[in-house]
Order: structure tokens, then sequence, then C-alpha cells
């Protein structure tokens, strides 16, 4: 009896906590980043989404966080472009990520988008100038010491002649029914899929040859490297 007494104010506590839980981690806004790539052999596109959470939590310092992977494209012949989840401003930024979407909308429509109105934007628009993210490229996939930055305005420098960035697009999509966000009518889920076109991303030393993959190509340190290939 006292068990089913305390049945109802414990279900309760445990809405309220499920409930909290949900709006703290819940994504303020995801975009999909499509990346394509003019080759020999005619356009290569690959695309993510992401998304990005504002920090809610009740204790100060707290910062927006995006969840995703980086942008792999097969260019095939063993080619490939990566886009990171990082820029480079004289150090290595991870946090210019969440900032994308957010920036790209008013850059294309020359209309101020506040945050928490992201979620309610239409269209492609392209991502262009610093908004770029780090691209680069791995001679050999399994070797994370391989790697080797892409200019986005001289792709043959490091891929070979006939290849150019044609571009890089942001496109809002909707949040769904976050954490059930499974696809379909649920929602778009975050995009995964790095860590198997990128081996060593996989087990204990995915963080120590994330942080090879960044010195071969000649990146700054100063950030936990798996941040630029992966975010939980």
């Amino acid at each position: 009896m006292k068990f089913i007494k305390w049945m109802g104010p414990l279900g309760l506590l445990a809405a309220l906590v499920i409930g909290d839980q949900i709006r703290i981690n819940r994504p303020g806004h995801k975009y999909r980043m499509t990346v394509e790539v003019e080759t020999p052999e005619g356009v290569k596109s690959a695309s993510g989404v992401l998304a990005v959470t504002p920090y809610r939590g009740y204790s100060p310092g707290g910062t927006t966080r995006a969840s995703g992977d980086a942008v792999f494209v097969d260019l095939g012949g063993s080619k490939n472009l990566v886009a990171l989840l990082a820029h480079l401003d004289k150090t290595l930024d991870p946090d210019g990520i969440n900032y994308v979407a957010l920036r790209a909308y008013p850059a294309a429509t020359g209309k101020r988008v506040n945050f928490n109105d992201m979620s309610r934007q239409t269209g492609v628009v392209p991502v262009r100038g610093a908004l770029v993210p780090v691209l680069v490229t791995f001679a050999n996939t399994a070797d994370p010491g391989s790697a080797k930055v892409v200019s986005p305005d001289d792709a043959e420098a490091a891929l070979g002649k006939g290849y150019r960035l044609k571009g890089i697009t942001a496109e809002a999509v909707p949040n769904g029914f976050w954490p059930v966000d499974f696809g379909g009518v649920l929602g778009e889920p975050v995009t995964r899929g790095i860590a198997g076109r990128l081996p060593w991303l996989n087990g204990e030393g995915a963080s120590a040859a994330a942080a090879t993959a960044l010195k071969a190509a000649g990146l700054p340190g100063g950030i936990d490297a798996g941040l630029a290939f992966t975010r939980k």
C-alpha cells in the first residue's frame, strides 16, 4: 500500500525530470550543410545535418554546442574532401560551426535573423567567406597523417587538375520530435558516419589520431582535435 501511495508523486517527479532534460537538451535549430565539388567526372556532393543547442542549464558559464559529424565527400578515384567542424581564424575555432546557418541566412537575405527564429527559416543559402569551415583531404583515409588542407579558392592545388569547390550551402531543417527524431515524420536526426569513412576515429586512440590529422594538415592545435570531426 505504501508503494502505491508513492507511485503518483514518484511518477510526477520522473515526468518533471524527463521534461526538464528535454528542455535543456532539445536543439534550438538544425541545419543541413551540403558540400559540392566539381570533378573531371562531374559534380560530387555530400551533406550532413547538424544540431545546434543553446545552453539552458542552471550553472553559469555554459555555452552553445553543436552535434553531428564532419561532411565527407567521396570524389571517386580514392579522392575525398572533408568539411571539418571547425574554422580557422589565426587559431582553430571549434565554435564557429554553431553559427554557420545563423550567419548565412542574413548574409544571403539581408534580413536580421535571431537565434530563436532559426528553426523557422526556409530555403537554401550559400555559405561563403569566413563561414566556410576548414576543408581537408586524405591521400589515404586509413592514415590520419596523410591529411592536407584544401583551399576553397584553389582546390586543384591539393586535389589535382579539374577539381574545384562548387559551393557550400546551409538549409534549416525541422527540429522534429527530439529525442525521438529518428527520421520521417519524427524529424531528421543529426548525420553520423564519419567514423565509417575515417576508421581511425574509432576506439580509444581517436583523439590522438585526430590530432595527428590536424598537425599533418598544418593546422594549429590548442583544441580537442576530435571536435573537428565529430560532436555528440
